[in-house]
C-alpha cells in the first residue's frame, strides 16, 4: 500500500550553479526564486525559511536521494541555505554506496544534471495567469534526478567536457519540441 503524504517535487536544472568536485561533494542551487517551471509554479523568496528553521530545531535533516526515490540515499546535504536568489545546498555523495558512485560517475560525465526538491505545499497563491505561487513549503528531499523541470537552468560537473556541448543542443531541442507541442 502506497501512502500519500502530499509530497510533490520540483525539478531544476542549474546552468554552472552545481558542481561535482572531488568526485564527491556537490555545490549549488536546488530551487530558483521567481522563475516558473515547467508546470507553472512559481517559489517565492522566503518559502523555504520556516522548514529549515523547524528541521534544525527538530534535530533533523533534508535527504539527499536519488531520483526521489526514499530507498536509495545517497549522500548527506552539509548545508542548506535560503539567500536572495534561492535554495542553496552544500553535500557530499557518499561513493561508500553503490548509487553513490553511479551517480558521482554520471554527474562527473554529465549524463545527470538535475536536481529536484520534494516538498510539501504549505501557502499557496495564484497569480492572474492561474500559475501557482509557493509562498511556504515544508522541504523534504533534494534529489540529483534525469529530468529536471526548470529549464533555465541546468547542473554542470566542474570542467565542462566538450559532450557538455552536445547535451546542451539536446536539451535545446527537446525543450523545442515541448514548446511545439504546447503551441507556444
Amino acid at each position: 500500500m502506497t501512502m500519500d503524504y502530499g509530497l510533490e517535487t520540483k525539478f531544476c536544472r542549474l546552468g554552472g550553479d552545481v558542481a561535482l568536485t572531488d568526485g564527491c561533494r556537490i555545490e549549488g542551487y536546488a530551487s530558483l526564486f521567481g522563475v516558473a517551471d515547467q508546470g507553472g509554479d512559481i517559489v517565492q523568496i522566503g518559502a523555504y525559511r520556516r522548514s529549515l528553521v523547524r528541521l534544525k530545531e527538530e534535530g533533523r535533516a533534508v535527504k539527499m536521494l536519488w531520483q526521489h526515490d526514499p530507498a536509495q540515499p545517497i549522500g548527506v546535504w552539509d548545508e542548506i541555505t535560503e539567500d536572495a536568489r534561492g535554495l542553496k545546498v552544500k553535500g557530499r555523495i557518499l561513493t561508500e554506496v553503490q548509487k553513490g558512485r553511479e551517480a558521482a560517475a554520471l554527474l562527473a560525465a554529465g549524463a545527470i544534471d538535475g536536481l529536484s526538491i520534494g516538498y510539501r505545499a504549505i501557502t499557496v497563491e495564484r497569480d492572474a495567469k492561474g500559475q501557482r505561487l509557493l509562498r511556504e513549503v515544508e522541504l523534504w528531499e533534494v534529489s540529483l534526478v534525469t529530468f529536471p523541470m526548470l529549464p533555465e537552468a541546468r547542473v554542470a560537473a566542474k570542467g565542462d567536457a566538450p559532450s557538455d556541448m552536445a547535451l546542451r543542443d539536446m536539451a535545446a531541442a527537446l525543450e523545442q519540441a515541448r514548446r511545439t507541442l504546447a503551441g507556444q
